[in-house]
């Protein structure tokens, strides 16, 4: 055979071969390698560990769950803080509007004056007129 049949062969080989020893590894860790009362110690061992892991576990699902409680308190003042805010505003609003209202009720009396002292001017003129052209 020639280096490159080989070559080939061995690529081709060489996935299962690791596959295999993969698999004999495994079972002679998961057997214990051999030993009777190392399996139970081994046994409890991994028991504790997954015990241990459930409850670290629960104990960051607490975590977790106190965390949500504080987000949704923060969130709760937030959203009143932003209530209070906002009536305030509606407040200012309220109060900036019945000023200019004011303003507005001021301005319109002004010129309600001017136009009732224009509209006397004028009947004064009317009656002046009328009493020149009837001859008193």
């Amino acid at each position: 055979m020639s280096d490159e049949d080989l070559k080939r062969r061995w690529t081709r080989r060489a996935p299962a071969l690791l596959v295999a020893l993969s698999i004999g590894i495994a079972g002679i860790a998961w057997a214990g390698c051999g030993g009777g009362s190392d399996s139970t110690s081994s046994t409890s061992e991994i028991q504790e560990r997954v015990e241990k892991g459930a409850e670290e576990a629960k104990q960051g699902l607490e975590k977790a769950k106190e965390e949500v409680k504080k987000g949704f308190s923060k969130a709760e003042e937030e959203a009143k803080q932003g209530v209070n805010q906002g009536a305030q505003q509606a407040q200012q609003g309220v109060q900036q509007g019945a000023q200019e209202a004011q303003q507005g009720i001021e301005k319109a009396q002004q010129e309600a004056q001017r136009g009732i002292e224009k509209g006397k001017e004028e009947a004064q003129r009317g009656i002046e007129e009328a009493e020149k052209q009837s001859g008193y």
